[in-house]
């Protein structure tokens, strides 16, 4: 079984090469790594690894943190394809069918971002209708929320009154941009972790900001 696993690292030489020693002495195969921040001395790394059957991935935690300075921010099930670095794709993707683009992106930038899911949502009266949504988008709705019209890419709350109860349970971690205006949202969500890094918001932002102009108002 796969697992996304974000480290927190001292960022100096042979500190991850540390790590994947570790993780490989537990059996764990890793299939790829992607840089999420750097800055005053400290690299967040995400890792997806592959776990022999029957390993418990709290040993993931254990191998990782068995080196110094290390520290797991969060290990969860990752079932994704590792389209990390497809931007350029799914934005010619959309060009070739405009029509379609809102569907082709909220269906493809969870996979470059590594969340669970991803909607956009639009005005309707006094509240909001969801425009499109992944299809691993719950279907539970938002209602009420204290943000829209959004004006600028931003981490959410989680725990807020407006965020949905089974959201909440599952410790869903949310993140939002505007979609080339700001009564178009696009809303992602992690359950159960690791929250959004500012680089993350600030790759979202920037991946919309291009999709936006493609897209048909």
């Amino acid at each position: 079984m796969s697992f996304l696993i974000r480290v927190q690292l001292p960022d100096r030489p042979g500190t991850l090469g540390a790590v994947a020693t570790a993780l490989g002495e537990i059996g764990a195969d890793i299939l790829s790594v992607d840089v999420v921040e750097r800055g005053s001395g400290i690299a967040i790394d995400d890792l997806v690894v592959e776990l022999p059957s029957g390993r418990l991935p709290d040993t993931l935690i254990t191998a990782a943190e068995s080196i110094e300075g290390v520290e797991v921010d969060a290990v969860r099930p990752y079932a994704g394809i590792l389209d990390t670095h497809r931007e350029l794709e799914l934005v010619e993707e959309i060009a070739e069918e405009p029509k379609k683009g809102l569907e082709i992106f909220t269906e493809g930038v969870p996979k470059i971002i590594r969340a669970g899911w991803a909607v956009v949502v639009g005005p309707e009266g006094t509240g909001i209708n969801r425009l499109t949504a992944s299809s691993a988008a719950p279907e539970t709705r938002m209602a009420d929320v204290p943000w829209f019209p959004l004006e600028r890419a931003t981490v959410l709350d989680g725990e807020e009154e407006w965020v949905p109860e089974t959201w909440r349970e599952l410790g869903t971690e949310l993140a939002a941009t505007p979609l080339g205006k700001p009564d178009r949202v696009l809303v992602v969500g992690r359950p159960g972790g690791p929250m959004f890094r500012a680089a993350e918001v600030a790759r979202l932002a920037h991946l919309a900001g291009i999709v936006a102009v493609v897209l048909p108002d």
